[in-house]
């Protein structure tokens, strides 16, 4: 069915295309969809990827910036020069596809494990935390006056909607209700300069090849806000991947991604990144708690979101090791 929709679609727009072909569902992503399929022409394939969001699926209403939104940001992140997929095409209604839009494929690994451990990664595991503190200054650079609207919102306001979020899940955890009270007594207030945060900068949404990153993925929870979020994010010891004593992602050290970040000509605040380790902590175990809620909700729809709840307990251990030395 798919296939017939993108065939139709793809002719509409795509010079030269002649059809579609290898389309296959990829595995992850727990609220969007993706596809890569090809397009086919009489001068040779082109890889693309379709990223849609089917009704029932997608981020949370309040926090997602919404697909058109993703595309747009993807695109000045391209012609700024940052490694991001070019857009081909976003989806309207003539398309029968739901809201969503198609990237050229870009080829490379997006898998934690493999990119921490196999061999063919050594290299480029050397440079990328300081690699990934120059990319984050580019995304943090974008000129606000080209950004599509995006939600704003101070530290304490995020404070707030993580309290709410927190209590509709009706799941008691006295750690993460320490970690509320810590957050509120160390707000750090409105940052020096707002920007636009990626808001998921993380392994998984990167594609790394031998030669470093490759495209920056995953634009749903871009936002305006502290530039120094995308900093803690990539902290959070979840996307350590059993790596712990390598902060940034598995790959390096605080030191190495301010180096990086502060090289591009952006300075870094060491407080606010903790404020920022430790509310991505609780966001992620706030979020880990809402995928069970909602697989409880629909049993029958993705396994994985079963398999992300249990992870909350996780956080409660990594939110006490960030605490401990500061109450």
């Amino acid at each position: 069915m798919i296939e017939e929709q993108l065939t139709r679609s793809v002719a509409a727009w795509y010079p030269g295309a002649t059809g579609v072909g290898g389309t296959l569902k990829l595995s992850g992503g727990a609220s969007q969809e993706t596809w890569s399929f090809e397009i086919m022409t009489r001068s040779g394939n082109v890889g693309a990827i379709l990223r849609r969001a089917p009704e029932g699926y997608g981020a949370a209403p309040s926090r997602a910036a919404g697909l058109d939104a993703e595309a747009a940001l993807m695109h000045l992140a391209h012609q700024a020069g940052l490694p991001s997929p070019r857009v081909l095409h976003v989806f309207d209604a003539n398309d029968d596809l739901g809201p969503g839009f198609i990237m050229e494929r870009v080829e490379g690994e997006t898998i934690a494990r493999k990119i921490l451990r196999d061999a063919q990664f050594a290299d480029a595991r050397s440079m990328l935390a300081r690699q990934l503190g120059r990319i984050a200054a580019g995304i943090h650079d974008l000129p606000r006056a080209k950004l599509p609207l995006l939600r704003q919102r101070t530290a304490s306001e995020e404070i707030g909607e993580l309290a709410r979020e927190y209590g509709s899940l009706n799941w008691p955890k006295p750690v993460f209700e320490l970690a509320l009270r810590w957050l509120r007594d160390n707000d750090p207030g409105p940052p020096v300069q707002v920007t636009l945060v990626h808001g998921d900068f993380r392994l998984g949404n990167l594609i790394i090849g031998v030669d470093g990153v490759r495209a920056v993925l995953d634009w749903e929870l871009a936002h305006l806000g502290d530039p120094m979020e995308d900093l803690g994010w990539i902290c959070v010891n979840s996307w350590r991947f059993g790596e712990l004593d390598k902060p940034v992602g598995g790959l390096g050290t605080r030191e190495e991604l301010f180096a990086g970040y502060e090289a591009a000509g952006r300075a870094v605040d060491a407080a606010r990144v903790t404020f920022y380790e430790v509310m991505g902590t609780l966001r992620w175990g706030v979020m880990c708690g809402g995928m069970m809620q909602r697989f409880r909700m629909q049993p029958d729809h993705a396994m994985e979101r079963a398999m992300i709840g249990r992870r909350a307990s996780e956080t409660e251990i990594d939110l006490l090791r960030l605490l401990a030395p500061r109450i």
